[in-house]
């Protein structure tokens, strides 16, 4: 979320900014904040000069009364209670445009960073760099499911009785490999300084909409009839939301999170033929990293994270290549983001199982995080999230780019403390 004053102060970058992202619908929004600012403004001046004279005059009652003058003083009562009459008319009015205010501010997309490329849709993103050289081996590679399968290690059709689609039973060798990833990227992260976490999967409706877009809300957010109460989509959410309403010490700053939580997703508009099996699904689990930093040190923070993707998924012989996000593929309160899209030698194309994104100070406006400075002066931290690791998905990477001819799976050096071999061996 935008703040007013920077609105007011500079109109047309925000509406350059609005131009970029390709959401011209949004350009009335400006002027319209802006005039119901400086309403708002008005409300306020009015307010005070009411309080103020209401103040004086009340206490001209007292003297009047003392001086035996019972009929002007009953007159100026009347006057106090006209002043207070428009007070609470005046301050109702402003109440009801600075929630218009908000809410239009709400929906202006953040200021994205100079050196994100321009573009309308993912489609437009720019690979930047590859890490490990792609390679298709001479036999052909199955479908992921079909992989699981041969292991015994996947039921859909039974989640699909139970649950529906999108949901999957994952068993044996295959359930222990999706743990394992889990548990060698909780430690990898834990080997970076940063601190594990197991934090709430639901949150209030305020910390939602104060870590998010509407749009996305709408998109990802499963509600919990009846109550206040939404299932997380990543725990970034929940992560981000502990800080809410909180005053932090800048020298408790950097704060360097990884945590743990399943997901909950609506996944709308999910479609395709890679949608099928464990790609796009309702329900999954990840390792994330979070940090709150200060505004200076934001941008270090965003190449160390995506860096660190790289480093993970090249330690299991996965080649990846990093992604910048262009213009309209960022959503509204993202400065700047990149994906991290792994090899798949079955399609012969990357594909998205890391996405690093920096939130600047949006989030900590929306949910009032503070950091209070050595000067003494407070200011809004900037916040950035990235994925450790989220199977199943990067379980499709996994299998195929360590698949055998045989059809036996080689495990990657780093995770066979946590599997206890080096190989599995499918059972049909």
């Amino acid at each position: 979320m935008l703040d007013i004053r920077f609105v007011r102060d500079n109109p047309d970058i925000v509406k350059d900014n609005i131009k970029k992202k390709f959401q011209d619908e949004k350009l009335p929004l400006v002027d319209e904040v802006i005039a119901l600012d400086a309403d708002r403004r008005a409300y306020i001046g009015e307010t005070e000069s009411l309080r103020a004279e209401r103040n004086r005059i009340s206490k001209e009652i007292g003297k009047l009364m003392a001086q035996g003058k019972r009929d002007e003083a009953e007159e100026t009562k009347k006057k106090v209670a006209e002043f207070a009459e428009r007070l609470a008319e005046v301050e109702k009015l402003m109440a009801e445009t600075d929630e218009k205010v908000t809410s239009i501010l709400m929906r202006l997309p953040n200021i994205i960073d100079s050196s994100v490329p321009i573009g309308k849709d993912d489609s437009e993103n720019v690979e930047v760099e590859r890490f490990g050289e792609p390679a298709v081996p001479d036999f052909e590679i199955p479908y992921h499911t079909d992989i699981m399968e041969s292991f015994g290690g996947i039921d859909l059709d039974a989640a699909h009785r139970v649950a529906g689609n999108g949901f999957y039973y994952f068993m044996g060798d295959i359930a222990r490999l999706h743990s394992s990833v889990l548990s060698y990227a909780r430690d990898f992260m834990i080997g970076k300084g940063f601190t594990y976490c197991i934090p709430p999967f639901m949150i209030r409706g305020r910390v939602a909409s104060g870590v998010m877009s509407f749009s996305e809300m709408d998109a990802m957010m499963y509600k919990i009839e009846g109550e206040d109460l939404y299932l997380i989509g990543t725990s970034e959410h929940s992560m981000i939301g502990r800080f809410i309403d909180q005053m932090i010490n800048e020298g408790e700053l950097p704060y360097t999170l990884t945590s743990y939580s399943p997901c909950f997703r609506k996944e709308k508009g999910a479609h395709g033929l890679e949608e099928r099996g464990v790609y796009r699904i309702h329900q999954f689990e990840k390792q994330e990293m979070i940090v709150i930093c200060r505004p200076e040190e934001s941008m270090d923070w965003y190449n160390r994270m995506w860096k660190y993707s790289v480093e993970l998924f090249r330690s299991m012989d996965i080649p990846v290549r990093q992604l910048e996000c262009c213009s309209g593929d960022l959503a509204d309160l993202k400065v700047k983001s990149c994906d991290i899209e792994a090899w798949s030698p079955r399609q012969k194309k990357y594909f998205e199982v890391c996405s690093c994104s920096n939130l600047g100070d949006a989030q900590a406006r929306r949910l009032k995080i503070r950091v209070k400075g050595a000067d003494g002066k407070t200011y809004l931290p900037h916040t950035l999230n990235n994925t450790v690791a989220a199977p199943p998905r990067m379980l499709i990477a996994l299998l195929e780019n360590n698949l055998q001819a045989d059809g036996s799976v080689r495990i990657p050096e780093p995770l066979r403390p946590y599997m206890g071999c080096d190989v599995i061996v499918p059972k049909k």
